[in-house]
């Protein structure tokens, strides 16, 4: 087991780099071609991507998934190959026909969704956010249905093909912007064709390796099957609970659409990098350990799944704690050597990597309840993190509307990030309270030598990182560069002052419980 999950952590956290990466270079292509602050066609652009890509992880991988594997994971240790493939092809068809109707409505509705999610919007960026929605929305039919194909394949352990996916939707988008964008009188409108093809080809992909499992789906629409109804009964509590983080953004693209043109943009770009350690990381460890949970549940193995979630937590401390240093010091500078270029002005950069140290706050708490939340779901457990996540979701616009007056745009994204640790606090105090999560023993020593050594890195990243100015000014080949060397010499200097104090690494080897 122990072998088992870390080789599925990094084969997910591999492909997921490749994603995040990929998406890097789509955001830079997107930064030279519409910018941020200069004009409508970026702040329309990611209103009209952020609505589909919201309901992609309510319905794809968020309340759907979430509610799908450990029902799955009971049905594959329960039912024959026949039954199993019967489950999948009912829900298909059940799923489907609710995700075309959304889609349908979404299409016709379009004008009063951009007005009732970006209220500020009105004239040209009006128009545009609304042609472009139109054109995005089929992408909630496409990417959910993608979902549901990961969740099989994730629970048969075919993690890498998951999460190589989103890497087809950032080819997509840099070939539209590349190819397709000349050809059209508004540019931006090749990027909203991008998405939609993206999420056709993303689908598309992962159908042989269905075929592969004999799981293809073949959609019916026969009513009266138990796990289908179980299905959606746990996912329409946690359309809420487990989708807080994208509410929460939702409403801070609300707020955004009523200060300076570019604060949308300002919060995109800045939350883009700031989601690449949570999606190399926390998405990809979340992932890995939710059907593990899930199995554990099903034997009714307390005490194990209690120790898969100490050993996703010592994890999670391990690489979340130096992140958000790195990413809070390194703000300016990660923001000018990516995308400082083309559109995309030094005013932009500033604002930018003020809502990145915002965000970069809160990034243990968002990979926390990315770790916390599948110890309810793999119990199937719904409720509980919904209950928590509108506390969380009540928080977050409370210190919005407070924050905004004050720290415009970056008041927004530092509600963002208190809230989620609001959140993460709550799903860890009832896991302990219930007796579902029984620590293990160090955690003390722990903490202790993952602060020591990011301290040692933290001095390193303040001697060498130097001012903002100068990373405006330097050509973007020093930039690359001088980042490099911060990022591995950083890197380096953490990881050996961790040996240093002790930390080995088959210490963070999981363990079934009781081994020693």
């Amino acid at each position: 087991m122990s072998g088992r999950l870390l080789q599925s952590t990094v084969v997910t956290g591999g492909m997921t780099l490749l994603s995040r990466i990929t998406g890097l270079v789509r955001d830079m292509v997107f930064a030279g071609l519409i910018g941020a602050g200069a004009g409508i066609a970026a702040d329309a652009f990611y209103v009209a991507f952020r609505i589909p890509n919201f309901l992609r992880r309510i319905f794809g991988e968020g309340a759907f998934s979430q509610a799908f594997v450990p029902v799955f994971t009971e049905h594959k240790l329960r039912d024959s190959r026949e039954q199993l493939q019967d489950f999948v092809n009912q829900l298909a068809g059940r799923f489907g026909l609710i995700l075309l109707a959304v889609t349908v409505v979404g299409i016709l509705a379009a004008p009063l969704i951009v007005y009732a999610l970006a209220p500020g919007f009105s004239g040209e960026k009006f128009d545009l956010t609304v042609s472009m929605l139109r054109i995005t929305f089929p992408y909630i039919l496409f990417i959910s249905l993608v979902a549901m194909a990961a969740g099989i394949l994730n629970t048969y352990g075919k993690f890498g093909v998951a999460a190589f996916t989103p890497v087809l939707l950032n080819l997509c988008l840099i070939g539209a912007a590349a190819g397709l964008a000349p050809h059209f009188d508004r540019p931006v409108m090749a990027l909203a064709w991008g998405v939609f093809l993206a999420g056709l080809v993303q689908l598309l992909f992962q159908l042989p390796f269905l075929a592969r499992l004999q799981l293809l789906p073949r959609p019916r629409l026969t009513r009266g099957h138990e796990g289908v109804a179980k299905v959606f009964r746990l996912m329409l509590p946690g359309i809420f609970g487990v989708s807080v983080a994208q509410i929460n953004t939702l409403v801070n693209t609300l707020l955004a659409s009523f200060l300076i043109t570019g604060s949308v943009s300002w919060l995109y770009y800045s939350d883009r990098l700031m989601e690449f350690p949570l999606g190399v990381f926390g998405i990809a460890l979340a992932t890995v350990i939710l059907p593990s949970l899930s199995h554990q549940h099903s034997h009714g193995d307390r005490s194990e799944f209690s120790n898969l979630l100490d050993w996703a937590l010592r994890w999670v401390f391990l690489i979340g704690v130096p992140a958000t240093a790195a990413l809070i010091l390194l703000a300016g500078p990660l923001l000018a050597t990516f995308f400082h270029f083309g559109a995309f002005t030094g005013h932009d950069v500033r604002m930018s990597a003020q809502a990145l140290i915002a965000f970069s706050a809160g990034l243990l708490g968002f990979i926390l309840v990315k770790v916390l939340a599948p110890g309810f779901y793999a119990r199937q457990d719904t409720r509980t993190p919904v209950r928590i996540g509108m506390i969380a979701m009540g928080v977050n616009i409370v210190l919005s509307l407070a924050l905004v007056f004050v720290l415009r745009h970056t008041g927004l994204a530092l509600a963002i990030s208190l809230a989620a640790f609001v959140n993460a606090a709550m799903l860890y105090r009832l896991l302990r309270r219930e007796g579902i999560y029984v620590p293990g023993g160090g955690w003390r020593k722990f903490h202790l030598q993952v602060l020591a050594a990011t301290t040692a890195m933290v001095v390193l990243l303040l001697w060498g990182t130097g001012d903002l100015d100068s990373w405006l000014a330097a050509r973007a080949a020093a930039r690359v560069l001088h980042l490099s060397a911060l990022v591995v010499g950083g890197a380096l200097v953490y990881v050996v002052v961790l040996f240093a104090l002790g930390v080995r690494p088959r210490q963070l080897l999981h363990r079934p419980a009781g081994e020693v």
